[in-house]
């Protein structure tokens, strides 16, 4: 980080609003707190609710297909994904619209699903935009509304986030199987503390409407990923098959990951973010899931 940049504890507002406080979230709040910050979280169900009070987060319980949560502090983390319908974030477009002179800085999660497919080369956050999946779809509109509001925004595009809790256990104790090795997409990863993490660092030293690719930077193959994991909790690992075979037996979730694979710089992310991931790869990071 460049000496001219303020420590990251100096440099974050005294108030902040974590509107989708779930998991990666929650780490956000909880790091916030420990600065001394005012923390709200906006989640929809009883069960989040509870677990954020009893983390000591502000809750607030709204349905955001119905309402816009307040825009009542300076700094905003926007983690809620779309709707699963359509092609366009209504969630976070009815907020713009009821906010169109806030002074706030968003800081909005994306996916990494908006390059599209990109045949395996490496890329950067200039690369073209062109998303296949309609979840990713939904994703670039939200992009998009951001640019139309005109507001102080930055984006951070994510990809596959692991972690404690978020480990394919049951998948792998069905043995269901993966493409083989040698016909196995690049895939992209992110620790989820390493996400909190970018996220604070972003809402500090973000540039205005900018982009990042937040990814520890050793991108893997899926088939890779599965097998680690395997091997980490003991199980055997999956059955491999070929991609033909996967077309054929895949659910259109799991298929639509098949289609991509791309490998992200995250250059701009160490640069400008000054932020350097805890866990720059999947054996020190998958170690740290287990141990936890």
């Amino acid at each position: 980080m460049e000496n001219s940049k303020p420590a990251l504890k100096d440099a974050l507002p005294a108030r902040a609003l974590i509107v989708g406080c779930g998991d990666v979230g929650l780490r956000v709040a909880q790091r916030l707190l420990t600065m001394g910050r005012e923390v709200t979280g906006v989640v929809r169900s009883d069960q989040s609710a509870a677990d954020l009070t009893q983390a000591g987060v502000t809750t607030l319980q709204i349905n955001l297909d119905t309402e816009a949560p307040p825009a009542n502090a300076p700094l905003l983390f926007w983690f809620a994904p779309p709707s699963n319908a359509g092609s366009s974030d209504l969630r976070l477009r009815r907020f713009l619209d009821a906010n169109p002179d806030s002074d706030m800085r968003i800081v909005y999660i994306s996916t990494s699903g908006v390059y599209g497919d990109c045949e395996g080369r490496w890329i950067d956050e200039d690369a073209p935009l062109q998303p296949i999946s309609a979840r990713a779809q939904r994703r670039l509109d939200a992009e998009q509304a951001l640019a139309m509001w005109g507001g102080d925004y930055v984006i951070l595009r994510v990809p596959g986030i692991y972690g404690p809790g978020r480990l394919p256990v049951e998948r792998l104790q069905k043995q269901l199987p993966v493409v083989r090795a040698e016909e196995s997409p690049f895939t992209n990863r992110i620790h989820s503390d390493d996400l909190a993490e970018a996220a604070l660092h972003a809402a500090a030293y973000g540039t205005r409407t900018a982009a990042y690719n937040i990814s520890d930077g050793n991108p893997t193959t899926m088939c890779d990923y599965f097998t680690r994991c395997a091997a980490l909790l003991d199980l055997p690992p999956p059955p491999q098959v070929s991609m033909d075979e996967a077309r054929r037996i895949f659910t259109p979730a799991m298929w639509s990951f098949m289609e991509e694979s791309k490998r992200l710089k995250n250059e701009r992310m160490l640069q400008q973010l000054g932020f350097e991931p805890r866990y720059p790869d999947l054996a020190r990071g998958l170690a740290h899931c287990v141990g936890t």
